[in-house]
């Protein structure tokens, strides 16, 4: 049995890189004649004349960030897709309000990262990504269909239910964010029901921090992670070891650039994750996902050729991803909006154990245990993740314009 996806993950990397000009090409052509944004963005670019990595530096980076404004300017995509809302199969309001169009094609191509976690076929895998409102669901369900697994769609919550299914259906895989696995097993631990046969996972949707990792290795649980977003799909996946970093999938042309830039950085140096990717339904050119990642010289001892990233190392601007939803500066604001009593918020995210925490800090005129828990139903309505609250004194927030303070561990 091979241990890669397909033969292009050991090619040779001149005829990698070459081969994804050739596909940049024929998709800026189609953007610019197909894509309102991309006709008015890259008007007067000749496609021809983008043959290297110097050359696409040039173009206009798209930064996920504007995603929700150009979508109110015009509804729904942006002006990206060649297509109208009723052409696609489904649609989403992906983590974070921002709508996302899947076409009748599979575009997202988590195939090859569940492959190289070791699923195969016949494997019987617990998909635990929400399959309402949001893709993540719907893009593992495609890639275990391309391996020929079978999927029971356990999506998020109901852990008495999921423990319940693993025992009855004897799963041996975990797709979801990376602790609420652990979360399915301590159930299980309670209750007094034995799942081990559960000894591989893939999981995404927020960093896996080494603790975490190591937990389930003693439960004899071998854990890959991979990145990627709702609008680009896969970006990169785990393939050997933890400090080995993450190869970039094949179908994904990806750099490092300088925050706030285009201007790539050299391989090593940290900068933010920039990505082109080759759908014809939904064009996305240098498209800044926020995310901070340097590249890791040399190559892969899983015998992939393919570049690889050091992983998540953190968020180029404030917005971040708290169990698998993206949270914006923007929704901070949205919440101290409903509440005149508060003058300064700050919302602080960390971790507990494996898990992601959340705690909105207020410096409020009001007081007391029931406004607290209004507040956090609105921190809950707002996010779509809970959190509590803590009141500060007034003047006690410190005054360095940070709304979002990501205070967790970083690193793979």
């Amino acid at each position: 049995m091979s241990d890669h996806f397909d033969d292009r993950e050991t090619r040779d990397p001149a005829a990698r890189e070459a081969h994804l000009f050739e596909r940049l090409r024929v998709q800026l052509r189609h953007a610019i004649d197909t894509s309102p944004h991309y006709a008015g963005s890259l008007a007067g670019i000749d496609p021809d004349a983008i043959s290297d990595r110097a050359t696409l530096a040039a173009l206009p980076v798209l930064y996920k960030s504007d995603l929700i404004e150009m979508q109110e300017a015009r509804p729904p995509f942006g002006g990206l897709t060649p297509r109208g809302a009723g052409g696609f199969r489904r649609l989403f309001l992906s983590p974070g309000p921002i709508v996302e169009p899947e076409a009748e094609h599979e575009h997202w191509r988590m195939a090859r990262a569940l492959y190289a976690a070791g699923f195969r076929r016949g494997d019987i895998v617990a998909n635990c990504f929400a399959y309402h409102l949001t893709p993540a669901g719907f893009m593992f369900d495609h890639a275990a269909a391309a391996i020929g697994c079978a999927v029971f769609p356990g999506g998020v919550g109901n852990t008495e239910t999921q423990v319940e299914a693993f025992a009855k259906l004897g799963v041996g895989g975990y797709v979801g964010t990376p602790d609420f696995l652990r979360i399915i097993l301590e159930k299980a631990d309670a209750a007094g029901v034995a799942l081990g046969s559960v000894t591989r996972a893939l999981v995404s949707g927020g960093p896996l921090f080494p603790n975490l990792r190591q937990w389930y290795a003693e439960r004899g649980i071998a854990v890959r992670q991979c990145y990627g977003t709702a609008e680009l799909g896969l970006i990169a996946y785990e393939a050997a070891g933890p400090g080995d970093g993450m190869v970039i999938d094949e179908d994904a042309l990806v750099e490092i650039v300088r925050p706030g830039t285009g201007d790539p950085v050299p391989n090593g140096e940290v900068g933010e994750v920039v990505v082109t990717t080759f759908n014809a339904a939904y064009p996305l050119i240098r498209f800044s996902t926020g995310d901070l990642s340097a590249v890791m010289t040399g190559q892969s001892p899983c015998g992939r050729t393919n570049r690889r990233l050091k992983g998540w190392m953190g968020r180029a601007d404030q917005t971040t991803k708290v169990r698998g939803m993206f949270v914006h500066p923007r929704q901070v604001a949205n919440i101290v909006r409903r509440f005149p009593q508060i003058a300064r918020a700050r919302l602080e995210v960390g971790e507990d154990g494996g898990r992601d925490t959340l705690l909105l800090h207020i410096e409020s005129s009001e007081r007391g245990e029931a406004f607290a828990e209004t507040v956090a139903e609105a921190v809950r309505a707002e996010c779509r993740v809970r959190g509590e609250v803590a009141f500060a004194e007034a003047g006690a927030l410190p005054n360095d314009g940070k709304v979002i303070d990501d205070k967790r561990a970083l690193g793979v």
